[in-house]
């Protein structure tokens, strides 16, 4: 062990300091109006209690403990707080196979975390602590609920849903990850069920116009919730089915109409069981039966072969009156636009493939200056002139869309419109653990309400082991004391919903309710939440774009409209961290690369993971743990530590009598790290805050001294900077330095501008690219003096020795090349 170890012991420390953050209170924010000090929230997302720590939480919470930290010297007001999204499928599985209520596997991990969070150093204000399964906050998602029933928001119908057939549950469609439940990896089914959805629709536009004030988020976390969202402009036209009536589509290329020539129908759309003929309603039932076993993604998919059945009729085409034949088919999806399309075989691939397999007629109406689509199987979707189109002739493709939008308008067969991917939230799940669903269903008056003065409505007792079992339908279903209940509104027996809310509700509103964790007036208290909100920071993991970030942002809207708020979005600035992996890939234990958090910390100590973990790269990028030296870390912060311990001039000294070298070295190290946390690159902050160690170390043992108050200034800086990233060593430097309580509030250095002006600059003089000299010069001097006094050095003149000069490269004040 060296010197530099034997100075420092990571383990005795860490107990030390937890005691005394807690007597402190050092991390408590606080709720007092008069506080003049500027109000900063750092919000992480929160974890959910599935165990211990891995990896990944130690570098996501890691980071955002930096930033806290930061924001805690420069004498901000900070609210870092920290909850459990403790809900959710995991708990009930364990909760069956080990004969237990979800609650006790659940609660008992949240512990092993809190006390592990508390170990690795992390700044939470532990008062305003949160668990989503505790009733005194899901009263309040049910309160929310109840809001969003009253505005029609939150309603219930039936339709065909995503299924796991592992989880024996439904999942919204952003929960289905190529074909996949994003939580098991089952294989999701198609399902016919009656289920309750938030009608996010109706916000559709909004969460896509207020992006313009996202300008803190990562462009392609934008990216991916525009595509989501998926708007375009099209026009809804309507099709006269023969004996049937009217039919609407949506298309984006109505300007194509006069080259449909046939029209498709989801195979298991409403409108296909309505139409079909007696004769082929037999086909039909056989092919929507082969459909069911196909994901989404399998229909969508242009590689599969195309089938369907026709279906025995005719639509008419509104603008040529031509009778086209109406098929169903699995690559229409019935919840897409109106579950039916025109076909235009010569300018779409999926139609063209289908119109090839059943020799259906391709008519061009685009001429693009490609070859027939019906000889080379290659539709041609592009821009070009309209042929074959009747008064569209000659038109572009942007001039024929608004000709024949209207020409049907005209008609009063279509119209303008705009179309979205989203699909309102499926938000019914028939499981146990989860937020019961506040509604009773009244033979007599419908759904109703639980009224606000009886929430929370409470999961019942005594449900554990194989009763919580996935039977396709809620456990809550079985237990009749529960669902057996009075209606509010009329008295009649009635009976609850049995089902519970996706755990994503729990999660797109509790930033609010950490402003006031204990409000009993509302979820959250409105004055608290305009003081601290929007959060000034978010960090968390992208694999959220589009269901947690999307789902916090409706909610946000939501709570805005009900009058509770004055902002409509949650995060002002939002930061993704990278993945921590290992060997290359992402740690399994099928694999068996995992690593264990805790272990890596009984070995090199909480300070040197964190260093570790924050001085690998950038925190969006990946970590490959395989590459990464705690040791040496560790190494490193015990060189620190043994600076601090050595200083020996007294705290308050003169720092402007001390070594100008060391100063200047070390004021120019607090203006660069500050200016990279500012902009979250902590490797690089890092990186010169080492350097800044090596500089103090050279000054001790070989410059002014341990005494020199340069020194002290240098140690004092480097811990109050270093404790940002690793909180033990430096609590105990600062300790050694003489000074009482925490450093964690101590002000953070402040750079002296007249100690960063540079009186000269070390100039490099190479010949033919070898180094031949080194000049001190005037960081001002010209190009031309510097060419001057290079070529007058003794060194670079003997190294010419006559030879006749080509060319002088002069990049002043740094570097002349001279070519001979």
């Amino acid at each position: 062990m060296s010197e530099d170890e034997q100075t420092y012991d990571p383990a005795a420390v860490q107990e030390k300091w937890q005691a005394r953050w807690e007597e402190l209170g050092t991390f408590v924010a606080s709720d007092d109006p008069a506080d003049p000090r500027e109000r900063r929230y750092m919000l992480d997302m929160f974890p959910y209690p599935s165990g211990d720590l891995h990896m990944g939480h130690g570098e996501v919470f890691a980071i955002g403990d930096v930033v806290a930290r930061y924001w805690f010297h420069q004498g901000h007001n900070v609210l870092h707080p920290i909850g459990w999204d403790s809900f959710g499928l995991p708990a009930e599985n364990a909760a069956i196979k080990r004969n237990a209520h979800p609650a006790e596997w659940t609660y008992a991990n949240i512990e092993t975390q809190a006390n592990s969070f508390r170990r690795y150093g992390i700044s939470f204000d532990w008062t305003r602590r949160l668990h989503t399964s505790d009733p005194d906050y899901y009263k309040w998602n049910q309160w929310l609920f109840t809001r969003f029933f009253e505005r029609g928001l939150a309603y219930r119908k039936g339709g065909l849903v995503n299924w796991c057939p592992n989880d024996q549950t439904v999942l919204a469609n952003e929960q289905v990850v190529a074909g996949q439940c994003e939580r098991c990896g089952a294989v999701v089914i198609r399902r016919e069920l009656t289920q309750w959805y938030f009608k996010i629709t109706d916000y559709a536009q909004r969460l896509l116009d207020d992006m313009d004030q996202l300008s803190g988020w990562p462009e392609p976390i934008l990216t991916m919730q525009r595509n989501w969202i998926g708007r375009s402009e099209g026009a809804d036209v309507t099709f006269e089915i023969e004996g049937h009536g009217a039919v609407t589509v949506y298309t984006t290329r109505p300007d194509t109409l006069y080259g449909a020539t046939f029209f498709v129908v989801a195979a298991d759309a409403a409108l296909a069981d309505r139409i079909v003929t007696d004769e082929r309603r037999p086909a039909l039932e056989a092919y929507k039966a082969e459909v069911a076993k196909l994901t989404d993604i399998d229909r969508l998919s242009t590689e599969k072969e195309k089938t369907g059945v026709f279906l025995g009729v005719h639509a008419v085409n509104p603008v040529n009156g031509e009778r086209i034949p109406v098929w169903a088919a699995d690559y229409v999806l019935a919840d897409y636009g109106h579950g039916a399309i025109m076909a235009v075989p010569a300018h779409d691939q999926r139609d063209l493939d289908f119109a090839k397999t059943f020799d259906l007629p391709v008519r061009v109406v685009l001429e693009t200056g490609a070859a027939d689509p019906a000889e080379t199987g290659t539709a041609t979707p592009g821009e070009g002139r309209l042929i074959n189109s009747g008064p569209l002739d000659g038109l572009s493709k942007t001039e024929a869309i608004s000709k024949i939008i209207e020409v049907l308008e005209e008609k009063d067969l279509g119209h303008g419109t705009v179309n979205f991917r989203l699909r309102d939230w499926l938000l019914s799940r028939q499981r146990f653990w989860g937020t019961p669903i506040p509604i009773i269903h009244c033979p007599s008056c419908g759904e109703v309400a639980v009224p606000d003065e009886d929430l929370p409505v409470r999961l019942p007792e005594g449900v554990r082991g194989e009763a919580l079992a996935p039977k396709g339908v809620s456990p809550l279903a079985g237990v009749e004391e529960w669902v057996n209940v009075k209606c509010p509104s009329c008295g009649a027996d009635a009976k609850r919903d049995t089902d519970t809310m996706d755990t994503f509700v729990d999660s797109s509103w509790y930033f609010f309710r950490y402003t006031s964790p204990g409000y009993t007036a509302g979820p959250f208290d409105p004055e608290q939440v305009r003081r601290w909100m929007p959060a000034g920071q978010y960090i968390g993991g992208k694999e959220h774009a589009v269901m947690h970030l999307l789902y916090c942002r409706f909610f946000t809207k939501v709570i805005h409209d009900l009058g509770m708020i004055d902002f409509v979005e949650p995060f002002t600035r939002l930061l993704n961290q990278g993945q921590v992996i290992n060997q290359g890939k992402a740690m399994s234990k099928s694999l068996g690369n995992g690593v264990d958090l805790g272990k890596q910390i009984d070995e090199f100590g909480v300070d040197a993971v964190r260093l570790t973990m924050l001085f690998a790269g950038p925190p969006e990028e990946d970590i490959d743990w395989a590459d990464m030296s705690p040791a040496a870390s560790l190494k490193f912060l015990a060189r620190a530590h043994r600076i601090m311990t050595e200083v020996s001039s007294a705290p308050g000294v003169d720092f402007a009598s001390g070594d100008l070298d060391l100063r200047r070295f070390t004021h120019k190290t607090v203006a660069e790290v500050t200016k990279l946390v500012d902009g979250y690159r902590f490797n690089v902050a890092i990186a010169r805050m080492m350097e800044l160690t090596s500089a103090a170390r050279k000054a001790i043992d070989s410059g002014p001294g341990a005494g020199d108050p340069a020194v002290r200034e240098a140690a004092e800086a480097l811990a109050i900077m270093l404790s940002i990233i690793s909180p033990y060593v430096t609590e105990e430097g600062w300790e050694a330095l003489g000074h009482e309580g925490s450093i964690a509030r101590v002000q953070w250095p402040v750079a002296d501008p007249a100690l960063l002006v540079q009186d000269s600059v070390t100039c490099v003089v190479q010949v033919l690219g070898k180094v031949r000299d080194r000049l001190e010069v005037s960081p001002e001097i010209s190009a031309g003096d510097l060419e001057a006094l290079a070529l007058a050095s003794e060194k670079v003149q003997a190294d010419i020795a006559g030879r006749p000069v080509r060319k002088v490269i002069v990049k002043a004040p740094k570097i002349v090349n001279i070519v001979v």
